[in-house]
C-alpha cells in the first residue's frame, strides 16, 4: 500500500543522502587533486624540454586530453552529487515579505551574459506596483535560476526568452517562456520526475528541485511546450495580502467557534429550544 512519508522518514532520507553524498565526494577530491598533480607533471616535461615553445609530444599530448575528459567527468559527478544531497535534504524555507521583481531582475542580471553569448535575447515585463511575495530569496533565486538555465540550453542557436509577472487575484503569476525546441507530449509528463532528463549531462533533478521549492513556498508550477516551437513555465505564489487574509479568517473563525462554546455552556441552544421548556409553554 503506498504511503506518504513522515516528517521523520524524509528527515532519515536526508541524513542518509547527506552521509552518502560525504562518502562518494570525499574519493571524488582525491581523484580530482591527483589528476590536476598528474597534468602538471605531463605539462612540466614539455617545459623543461623547451622553455621558450613548450610543446607537447603526441604521447603527452594525447596523455593531457586524457587527463582532461577524467577532469570533466570528475566534475560531472561532483555536480550530481551535489545535486542528489539538495534535492533529498530538500529546503529549510525561511519565507520572508519580498519584491519578487527584484529577485528576478537580480538573476537575469547574473545570467545575462551567458543568455548574451548563447544568442539569447531576454524581455522582462515586470509591474512595479505588486504587493510582496512570503518567500525565502535563497531557494527561490535557484528554482528561478533552474528555469532560466533550462531556457538557454533549449535554444543551442539562440532564440528569446520572455519573462512576464501579474497579479491574479490573491496570488502572483510568473511565466517563463523560451523560443527553444519545445518538448514531446511524454517530455512534458515526465520533465518533473527525479532523474528524469533528455539533456546530455543532464542530472534529472534541475526540475524536480524547482518543483519541490515552489511548493514549499505554498505555490504550483505547471509547463505548456509545443515541438519546435518552445516552453513555457507558469509558477504561481501567493502575496502576502493573501496569506495575512487566511490568518485572519481562521482567527474570526476561532472567535466564533469560542462563543458558540460559551454560549452553550451558558444553557443556550442553537436552533431548537431544549424539550422541557417547550413542554412548560405547551402547558402554560
Amino acid at each position: 500500500m503506498d504511503r506518504t512519508p513522515s516528517g521523520e522518514d524524509v528527515a532519515f532520507l536526508g541524513r542518509l543522502a547527506g552521509g552518502l553524498a560525504h562518502e562518494i565526494k570525499n574519493p571524488l577530491s582525491t581523484i580530482a587533486i591527483n589528476l590536476a598533480l598528474l597534468q602538471e607533471d605531463w605539462e612540466r616535461g614539455a617545459a623543461v624540454r623547451n622553455p621558450d615553445q613548450p610543446e607537447p609530444t603526441p604521447r603527452e599530448a594525447r596523455s593531457l586530453r586524457r587527463i582532461g575528459t577524467l577532469q570533466r567527468e570528475v566534475e560531472r559527478l561532483e555536480k550530481i552529487v551535489d545535486e542528489f544531497q539538495r534535492y533529498a535534504r530538500g529546503t529549510r524555507v525561511n519565507r520572508r515579505p519580498e519584491d519578487l521583481a527584484r529577485i528576478i531582475v537580480r538573476v537575469v542580471d547574473f545570467v545575462g551574459p551567458e543568455l548574451e553569448q548563447a544568442g539569447v535575447r531576454s524581455h522582462v515585463d515586470l509591474p512595479t506596483s505588486l504587493p510582496l511575495v512570503l518567500v525565502d530569496e535563497g531557494p527561490i533565486e535557484q528554482a528561478l535560476l533552474n528555469l532560466i538555465t533550462n531556457a538557454r540550453q533549449a535554444m543551442p542557436d539562440g532564440g528569446e526568452l520572455l519573462i512576464q509577472m501579474r497579479r491574479l487575484g490573491h496570488h502572483v503569476e510568473l511565466v517563463i517562456t523560451d523560443t527553444g525546441i519545445g518538448m514531446t507530449e511524454a517530455q512534458i509528463e515526465h520533465c518533473f520526475d527525479v532523474y528524469w532528463s533528455n539533456k546530455k549531462g543532464g542530472t534529472g533533478l534541475g526540475l524536480p528541485t524547482t518543483k519541490r521549492i515552489i511548493e514549499e513556498h505554498g505555490g504550483t508550477i505547471s509547463v505548456l511546450s509545443e515541438l519546435g516551437r518552445g516552453t513555457s513555465f507558469s509558477i504561481t505564489l501567493p502575496l502576502v495580502v493573501e496569506l495575512f487574509q487566511k490568518s485572519a479568517a481562521k482567527e474570526s473563525a476561532d472567535l466564533v467557534v469560542d462563543m458558540g462554546s460559551c454560549d452553550l455552556a451558558d444553557g443556550q441552544v442553537d436552533g431548537d429550544e431544549a424539550p422541557e421548556n417547550r413542554a412548560g409553554e405547551n402547558r402554560s
